[in-house]
């Protein structure tokens, strides 16, 4: 217990420290040994200051750590105010920095404890001078702001404009920070020299900003939006005068970062990477302080709807989060072509195959990325219209498709899962992402799924199919999503190859077995999402899809099957039975998987024992979505409430029960539901005739009815008349076939767009805070604290 005032080399015994007897503040000589050495790391603070010492001192002495913070945080201040010109005064600011990071989770941790840093410090006048007390800064503001000044000191974590000594220093407070932006991209253009020294001091002093955010880590997730973080919303107020360069700094420095190396083999292993650091660093406090529901506010500004400059300093309607204002703002096509560029770039880092292994550096943030992208979207529409403007958008899509592919058996990484998702689900309800998707796809990363040759839209239908035919347990809620994603892009899918549309017809013979139809309250949706699929295409992009039309002639048993589906008691248990047997939820055999990609290898799932966060529920379909209405112009409308209220079965969707929280477009309100099927004593659900009945009239499969009304007999003539058993003459006929004015009139083109709401708000806090807590393993910052937000589990 001795060790943690020792580290400057005078054992001074932690007794006094711990004991009752409070140490006054003023006992300078006493304080001052906790950051004067010279010699430590934040490694050796967190060694050398264990979390049982802490906890003492917070309990039996909570006067000597109430002013062992208040010292520390004044130690900040005054080297904020004098600008750090000696080697001494930036070892002691470090040191501070280092001890606070240590110690504020055990603060935060402690409900009682949780209100001292907003606390005021007699003497801390807002003004600066000796004002009256009701007008003292909060301890938590000093702290934030002396942090914000030191990230733009000169000499110590800028490069200083003036070849001049000491007597002639920049004075910190009359500098511009605006000039001393870290690196070039949006709003700035000028590159400044690499300075290790400095990238150190800036994520030591980024670390410390996270841990002061970290306080959401210890209050349980609450739908409540108006729950918003003091310290980030302190931070991102117009209270910090550089909030514009700060902001700038941290995107840029994520996005112009280049992990490769200058392009030299194996150069990560010669130079240690001071950057990479720094770049995970400023990805993490980026996406904590753009924490911010959209779903409650209706700005202008998020919407990317107001003009101006780059970002003009008005103050502007929106969000007074000041992040979110910027970020919503930026509009210039060059700045969203370099932060597209440098996003696309990381994320496909760790696809990128080189001929000698190991020689390009694999970094490790990409769900930090994927959390920034979906908050770029989100927050400035602009943005997301310039990423679908052009095939960039598939250089975001490929990379995605392969985290998702490659996490699909893990189940620490559902959280991923999700996100990636999400972010589709996002761009598949434009209708520029479907158009994108019919590109060829000639990229071969390695991947585990059937060699194919086709577009960007294959690439999504087979590892669509992978996730759900062989991805884990857990993954069953992300079904309704995925089916969505690809009924969004379908109307707009020129030519599917024989492999993407032989996985679409596999999925649609698992889940219509009578077994899963009849299992679960919400099964059929995914039936009915995968029959709109079919219509879509066949109504809309009949000519190019000849391999589809061609796969649904082949298995036409499944559609007649589904038409004749029984409905009695007995035939509705008989079909249960067979679960029993059939544990597997989708068969995999009929897959015709055939060869993997060279190269790939298989998804693997989690080792034993690795740490996972766990995720509040995601709301099903029918709140993730809003379903708009495609006119012949292309134009979009939004279907008015009443209209979208209705289920693709024309029923009001409900709202559902943990247990069914992957609902799709739930088909009964609950009076309808407990009417058509019962529930046993046991609480189980169990399926009724009058349910089944109520569905399976509305199965729309007309369109289809009539394409095997007409096209199976001339098929079957030709096979007749040719001796054919040949596919390629079939598929020639199909080619140069017409159906025109032989179907049902074409059927308006639904899309089901992501709105806002708080629910996916509360789903992103706990997944970006578990994914900082878990990343954060060196020095451990979180660990072993009581967090609240989500729970620590081992697979």
């Amino acid at each position: 217990a001795d060790d943690w005032i020792v580290w400057n080399g005078s054992s001074t015994s932690i007794t006094t420290f711990i004991s009752p007897q409070p140490v006054e503040a003023t006992d300078n000589a006493f304080w001052d040994q906790f950051w004067a050495d010279t010699a430590t790391s934040v490694q050796d603070v967190f060694a050398l200051v264990p979390a049982a010492e802490i906890r003492a001192v917070r309990e039996e002495s909570p006067s000597n750590l109430a002013t062992l913070c208040y010292k520390a945080v004044e130690k900040l201040v005054q080297g904020a105010e004098s600008g750090c010109h000696t080697e001494k005064e930036r070892q002691i600011v470090l040191n501070c920095c280092r001890l606070l990071t240590r110690i504020l989770p055990y603060i935060f941790e402690d409900p009682d404890w949780r209100g001292f840093f907003w606390s005021t410090v007699p003497g801390a006048g807002r003004g600066g001078g000796d004002e009256d007390d009701e007008n003292a800064r909060p301890l938590a503001e000093s702290l934030l702001l002396a942090v914000t000044d030191l990230l733009f000191c000169p000499d110590f974590t800028v490069q200083s404009h003036r070849r001049s000594t000491v007597d002639t220093a920049e004075d910190i407070h009359s500098i511009d920070s605006c000039e001393y932006i870290w690196e070039a991209g949006v709003g700035f253009a000028h590159s400044p020299q690499p300075n290790y020294i400095h990238d150190l001091n800036r994520t030591e002093l980024l670390k410390l900003l996270l841990t002061c955010f970290s306080e959401a880590m210890y209050l349980p997730p609450s739908s409540d939006s108006s729950n918003t973080n003091p310290w980030v919303q302190f931070f991102c107020s117009t209270e910090n005068r550089h909030a514009l360069p700060l902001f700038t700094s941290l995107l840029n420095v994520v996005c112009a970062y280049d992990p490769v190396g200058y392009g030299i083999p194996y150069n990560h292993l010669l130079f240690s990477d001071y950057r990479e650091p720094l770049v995970e660093e400023a990805a993490q406090v980026l996406i904590v302080t753009l924490d911010y529901d959209s779903s409650t506010s209706s700005s202008p500004t998020v919407d990317g709807t107001t003009t101006g400059t780059a970002m003009d300093d008005v103050d502007p309607p929106g969000p007074d989060n000041l992040f979110v204002n910027y970020l919503s703002r930026i509009h210039r096509e060059e700045d969203f072509q370099f932060i597209l560029k440098g996003v696309a770039r990381l994320l496909s880092n760790p696809l990128v195959q080189t001929y000698l292994p190991n020689s390009a550096k694999k970094i490790q943030f990409h769900q930090e990325l994927l959390v920034l992208f979906w908050k770029l979207c989100d927050f400035n529409k602009k943005f997301l219209f310039f990423v679908l403007k052009s095939s960039d958008v598939l250089d975001i899509l490929v990379p995605i498709l392969y985290f998702l592919n490659d996490a699909r058996a893990d189940q620490s990484r559902v959280g991923l899962m999700h996100i990636g998702v999400f972010i589709l689900l996002l761009l598949s309800g434009e209708r520029n992402f479907g158009v994108r998707l019919n590109k060829p796809y000639s990229v071969r990363v390695p991947m585990d799924i059937p060699v194919f040759t086709g577009t960007h839209a294959d690439l999504l239908i087979i590892v669509f199919h992978k996730i759900i035919t062989s991805g884990h347990q857990r993954l069953q809620p992300l079904f309704d999503c995925l089916l969505t994603i690809v009924v969004n892009v379908s109307p707009y899918l020129k030519s599917l190859s024989m492999v993407a549309a032989n996985k679409l017809l596999h999925l649609l013979e698992a889940f219509s077995t009578t077994w899963f139809l009849f299992s679960a309250v919400q099964n059929h949706h995914l039936v009915f999402f995968l029959l709109e699929v079919f219509n879509n295409i066949i109504q809309y992009q009949f000519d190019g899809n000849s391999n589809l039309v061609y796969a649904v002639i082949r298995k036409r048993n499944v559609f007649h099957q589904l038409a004749n589906l029984p409905t009695d008691s007995q035939s509705i248990q008989k079909g249960l039975q067979r679960k029993k047997k059939t544990p597997e939820p989708i068969s995999r055999t009929n897959s015709q998987d055939g060869v993997s990609m060279e190269g790939s290898r298989p998804a693997a799932p989690a080792e034993p024992g690795t740490l996972k966060t766990s995720l509040v529920a995601t709301p099903g379909i029918d709140k993730l979505t809003e379903k708009s209405q495609v006119s012949e112009d292309g134009t979009m409308r939004s279907l008015e409430p009443e209209a979208s209220q209705l289920s693709p079965e024309g029923n009001p969707p409900v709202a559902l029960s943990d247990g069914e929280s992957w609902s799709g477009e739930a088909s009964h309100s609950r009076r309808d539901r407990r009417r058509l099927s019962s529930t046993s004593s046991s609480g189980q659900w169990t399926p009724t005739s009058d349910w089944v009945m109520s569905w399976k009239s509305k199965l729309p499969l007309q369109t289809i009815m009539r394409l095997l009304q007409v096209l199976v007999p001339q098929v079957e003539k030709i096979c007749i008349d040719k001796g054919l058993t040949d596919e390629s003459e079939i598929l020639k006929f199909l080619q140069h076939g017409t159906l025109v004015g032989l179907l049902p009139v074409p059927h308006p083109i639904l899309i089901r767009k992501y709105q806002a709401n708080s629910g996916t708000a509360m789903w992103f806090r706990t997944y970006m805070w578990g994914v900082i807590y878990l990343r954060n393993v060196d020095p451990p910052i979180w660990y072993d604290t009581d967090v609240k937000l989500f729970e620590i589990q081992r697979v």
